[in-house]
């Protein structure tokens, strides 16, 4: 189960993504999140892309990001935004309650674990 929070509170509700491996690197794991919504998004291409990083050319609006110029996202350059602002402390990643940092640490993903992207909002005025 994968579920978005903000450091202002706001949890979505989960989503799942079927993962055949039970054990896989946080890289790969963020890697196959952002592949699967940016698949979503560019088969349907609605006005607001809901994903885990701003893609390039696109401004945050209420519900995600409104791309300037429509057009579908490109997977891997998007996985590698998401992979910088991972590095970057963009985000954080907590599976089964528990913070990783390292990219490349293996995690274990047994049925029912909880990954939790939580996306830092930065302080007004600083």
């Amino acid at each position: 189960m994968f579920v978005d929070e903000t450091t202002s509170g706001n949890r979505s509700d989960g989503w799942g993504l079927e993962i055949a491996e039970e054990r896989l690197t946080v890289r790969e794991l963020i890697r196959r999140r952002v592949f699967q919504e940016v698949a979503e998004y560019n088969a349907r291409t609605p006005q607001v892309f809901q994903g885990l990083v701003q893609p390039t050319d696109a401004e945050r609006v209420l519900n995600g990001f409104a791309l300037r110029t429509p057009r579908r996202i490109d997977p891997e350059a998007q996985a590698e935004l998401a992979l910088r602002a991972f590095s970057g402390n963009g985000f954080l990643v907590l599976v089964g309650g528990r913070q990783v940092t390292d990219p490349d640490e293996e995690v274990e993903l047994v049925l029912g674990t909880e990954v939790t992207f939580l996306k830092l909002v930065p302080l007004v005025g600083g």
